[in-house]
């Protein structure tokens, strides 16, 4: 099995992808992290049972609005923020959703269709600030990042080349396993669970993918393998029947 295929298979509670439920302190670094306000209207798209509404509204003070396709989410959704004056949830598609007078959004999918039609939709918003986890929206140069939280603001600014990007977010000029790992394992700790018993797994499948990708694209530390990487590799292939090595031809 390859490592696109293993990942794609995972629950959401074990890996990032699209209507992933945020624990509630990294909804909070998230917000303090985008300067969210009583000023802003926050939009999160896919927004799961809403308490990334009630946090920004009776923490933060702003106007939240949550959109989700999923009806049994909203009707959670609607429960979890029953009572709160400045806030609603939607059932609609993100993709035809009304967002023009977002200020601050959370936008956390994997799929790159949605992806794409998106960011036609957030380069049309004037002035507004678009939170990512992990990965950055394509070509786009991060305006503020704390890995793995990822801020781009409207107008956004295109990167040259993949390799500004990703030196932007890892604020590095190359990648080597420490540099892997460390940011791995934020992303793990920003959302695993504290019961979940596979965050170290995750942090090693992030790791291994980090460095293959920064070798990919020229900004590894070394041509050659660190001995944790190659030990990694192993232990998902023998282990895990997961590989990973035709990521780098």
């Amino acid at each position: 099995m390859r490592i696109e295929e293993y990942i794609s298979s995972l629950p959401p509670s074990i890996i990032s992808g699209d209507d992933v439920q945020l624990l509630d302190d990294s909804l909070r670094d998230i917000f303090r992290f985008a300067g969210l306000g009583k000023n802003d209207v926050f939009y999160h798209l896919g927004c799961g049972t809403g308490n990334s509404l009630v946090i920004a509204e009776k923490e933060f003070g702003a106007r939240s609005v949550g959109i989700d396709i999923d009806v049994k989410k909203i009707e959670k959704a609607k429960k979890t923020t029953h009572g709160l004056e400045k806030s609603q949830v939607r059932c609609e598609d993100i993709l035809e959703s009304d967002i023009s007078d977002a200020t601050v959004i959370l936008f956390w999918f994997s799929d790159t269709t949605v992806t794409e039609i998106m960011m036609e939709r957030f380069s049309k918003l004037d002035k507004a600030r678009i939170i990512t986890i992990f990965d950055p929206l394509p070509w786009v140069l991060p305006s503020k990042v704390n890995f793995p939280y990822i801020l781009h603001s409207t107008p956004l600014k295109t990167a040259k080349t993949l390799k500004d990007q990703v030196k932007a977010v890892f604020d590095t000029e190359c990648i080597d396993f420490t540099t892997a790992w460390e940011h791995a394992e934020r992303y793990t700790k920003a959302i695993g669970s504290p019961d979940a018993g596979n965050d170290r797994f995750l942090t090693i499948l992030q790791t291994v993918t980090i460095w293959i990708n920064a070798k990919k694209l020229g900004l590894s530390c070394t041509e050659e393998m660190p001995d944790p990487i190659k030990a990694y590799v192993e232990i998902l292939r023998n282990f895990f029947n997961i590989e990973v090595k035709h990521l780098l031809e």
